[in-house]
């Protein structure tokens, strides 16, 4: 089974689960399929997620590039393809966030996304 984040302007792109969180990752796997609007912050898409609440299980603000994310204090799932408006040298998120995996392949695709775009989050085979 492979992640699949897909929208008018990316096509489709696949996504790396990691193992940082499983916790969350069963999660997130327990509510897929879904869809968002696209909000931008700088270098960061993000779409609230159809869950209450996600509790912190490795949380961080420091993430790279590419890493996929659950913001914790609203449920969201956050694509960093490059730097939010509060990063230096590091990409920093707003908040605490547990990454759950990563883009394969280009994840600066991620540029084209439109705010208010919609965005799909399902699986493939």
């Amino acid at each position: 089974m492979k992640v699949i984040i897909e929208s008018k302007n990316i096509g489709k792109v696949e996504v790396e689960l990691t193992n940082e969180n499983p916790k969350t990752i069963k999660k997130f796997l327990e509510i897929i399929p879904f869809e968002g609007k696209a909000n931008l912050w700088g270098e960061e898409i993000y779409f609230k997620l159809p869950i209450e609440k996600v509790e912190p299980e490795n949380p961080r603000k420091v993430v790279k590039e590419g890493e996929v994310a659950i913001w914790i204090e609203e449920p969201s799932l956050c694509i960093f393809f490059g730097k939010t408006p509060i990063s230096k040298d590091e990409i920093v998120a707003y908040s605490d966030v547990n990454v759950i995996g990563k883009i394969k392949g280009d994840y600066k695709i991620f540029k084209n996304v439109k705010r208010g775009e919609k965005i799909k989050v399902y699986l493939e085979k």
